[in-house]
């Protein structure tokens, strides 16, 4: 099946509200910078509200991803993108409000959205044929890509070049946009039984080497985007590189989702495909941090982005395999929160280091966290393969809807 194929106007509806509910969510953590810049210590607070925001998501995922209604969804996305809305507009609208203030909206607007990504990936693969869910997933990276690149640029230049607290009311529009538009969708993804309680607990738990392998690739993100600054200084590179640098990887990755989808299948079991591409972008990260040329490590950050959005794809694809179709949106979620998780731990350990070693050898240390998650995951997910008939087997005796062997 084509990309051409995809182009129905359910799927094409579909794209319209991840567009306008995802773009918000893409410019938030800059915004937060830009709104609270010029007060005292605004860097500092900038970061914090930024932060507040992305533990609202990790926190919230699961949580609520774990209560969605698969047959029908629609009240508790309207319900998540309508409380994201509120927190951005009032952040938008009290940019003066005291911190205590906007580090609550923040956290509101990175808490009540927190589960629409899985969900609308778990109604994007409804809305296709079995055989067209590598491309769906892989159209739904090349846009995510996309908004990620055009992100920074869109809030800095309404931020500097309108007022910092435009990008918050633009994201407070868009995402009640967003909620407009699930009307033009279905109103869930699945009729099959809902899993409630215990029975949801162990299929996600089940999954948990998909969760740290997912980890494992944002831990390479958080270092290529924030680490590159400190390393072209270090090299004598002129820090303004960093930009296009990273425009470069996104623009990579969109492109390495667009070929991944290109075929139905690609050789070899979705676990070893992990595998492989998720150290293939550790090395070209390594590489990155080693190189002492401009162009050597543009094309390293190039070639590691081509292989990050087919490794997280692949990721995704694997979920579908292991979790009951009723429980596909909270797995997505939980992955959610486990690459955010994975991204703040990356950055983080970079961080601390930058202050005791150089950038080169604090990027190293962080592809050796990766390639650790990577071996971790790897070895859960060959156990969980080996133990999946028999799981299958117990959850009919139980009457447990089996996993799906779509991907």
């Amino acid at each position: 099946m084509s990309y051409r194929e995809l182009a129905t106007r359910p799927v094409l509806a579909w794209s319209a509200v991840m567009v306008t509910g995802r773009l918000p969510v893409a410019m938030a953590p800059l915004a937060l910078v830009f709104l609270v810049r010029e007060r005292p210590g605004g860097y500092t607070l900038g970061a914090v509200l930024a932060a507040a925001y992305v533990l609202g998501e990790i926190l919230a995922a699961p949580v609520l991803g774990m209560r969605m209604n698969a047959g029908r969804a629609r009240p508790q996305l309207v319900a998540g993108l309508a409380v994201g809305a509120a927190g951005f507009t009032g952040l938008g609208l009290a940019p003066d409000a005291h911190p205590v203030v906007l580090a609550a909206l923040a956290l509101l607007a990175g808490t009540g959205p927190a589960a629409v990504p899985g969900a609308l990936r778990a109604l994007l693969t409804s809305l296709v044929p079995e055989r067209a869910v590598t491309q769906a997933m892989s159209a739904e990276s090349v846009l995510t890509f996309g908004l990620w690149a055009a992100a920074p640029a869109l809030t800095t230049g309404l931020a500097l070049g309108v007022d910092p607290a435009v990008p918050l009311l633009l994201q407070g529009l868009l995402t009640g946009l967003s909620v407009a538009g699930l009307w033009l969708l279905p109103a869930g993804w699945s009729a099959e039984a809902q899993e409630k309680g215990a029975s949801m607990r162990r299929a996600l738990l089940r999954a948990w080497p998909v969760y740290v392998l997912g980890a494992a690739g944002l831990t390479l993100l958080a270092l290529a985007e924030l680490v590159l600054p400190a390393l072209l200084e270090q090299r004598g590179i002129g820090i303004g590189w960093a930009g296009p640098l990273l425009a470069g990887f996104s623009i990579g990755s969109a492109v390495g989702a667009f070929v991944y989808g290109l075929r139905g299948s690609w050789p070899g079991p979705l676990a070893v495909q992990s595998l492989v591409l998720v150290l293939a972008v550790a090395a070209g990260v390594a590489l990155a941090a080693v190189l002492p040329w401009t162009a050597a490590i543009a094309v390293a950050l190039v070639a590691a982005g081509l292989l990050q959005a087919p490794a997280s794809l692949t990721r995704n694809l694997a979920l579908r395999q292991v979790l009951p179709p009723s429980a596909l949106a909270a797995g997505y979620s939980v992955m959610y929160a486990a690459v955010g998780a994975g991204y703040a731990a990356g950055g983080s350990l970079a961080g601390g280091l930058l202050k005791v070693v150089a950038p080169s050898t604090a990027i190293l240390w962080g592809v050796g966290l990766t390639v650790l998650l990577t071996v971790i995951g790897a070895a859960g997910e060959r156990r969980l393969t080996r133990r999946a008939p028999d799981v299958a087997e117990r959850e009919a005796r139980t009457d447990v809807a089996p996993a799906r062997s779509g991907g």
